[in-house]
């Protein structure tokens, strides 16, 4: 539930869309009356490359900027995304891990090997609700809406009414995806719940 401020990082790659998860978030948000500051780094998304953001939601919120340390929620759209920004969390944080892979330059030219297991020991340190959101995306009709499933295990945790997200996400989709995004975000609360 929220706190005095509730801090939700996001982390991922180019094209998986985390800008316009980012907006949903803060218009869910501002629709229940609460202040929302955010920002968002997209420079690499042209080339696949990282992308991040942050939204602070609470009564008054004067900085988008959450300090290391200070974040409730990661939303790592990227195994290795959850590893990059676990630094991020308080000690009781939570990560929203989608476990498709994005293999990275390094690893595909076979200089590296894929961090598998400091992914999976993300678990010892935090609460981990991992999901393939792609296959899950996939199986339902369409691989753009992994985002929305991910914006759904979200939304359990944050004080806004699911009526007020829905709303959010209607108005923020292309009409004729409207039921499929709709059927995506209630996946994600459904995942959500079996794993609070």
């Amino acid at each position: 539930m929220i706190k005095l401020t509730t801090n939700i990082m996001l982390g991922g790659v180019g094209g998986q869309g985390l800008i316009l998860m980012t907006k949903i978030i803060c218009q869910a948000a501002l629709e229940e009356g609460l202040d929302v500051k955010s920002n968002d780094v997209v420079g690499l998304s042209q080339r696949g490359g990282m992308v991040w953001g942050n939204v602070r939601i609470g009564k008054k919120v004067y900085s988008p900027n959450i300090s290391p340390g200070d974040g409730d929620i990661l939303v790592a759209m990227e195994p290795i995304e959850g590893l990059r920004w676990r630094g991020i969390l308080k000690e009781d944080g939570i990560i929203i891990l989608n476990t498709k892979k994005h293999f990275p330059t390094m690893v595909q030219q076979e200089k590296y090997e894929y961090p598998d297991e400091e992914v999976e020991n993300l678990k010892k340190e935090f609460k981990v609700i991992d999901i393939n959101a792609f296959d899950e995306a996939v199986a339902i009709g369409k691989k753009q809406v992994s985002n929305v499933i991910l914006l759904g295990i979200l939304a359990e945790f944050l004080n806004i009414k699911k009526e007020t997200w829905k709303k959010v996400i209607s108005n923020n989709v292309p009409q004729k995806t409207i039921e499929l995004n709709l059927k995506a975000f209630n996946l994600g609360v459904e995942k959500a719940i079996k794993n609070k």
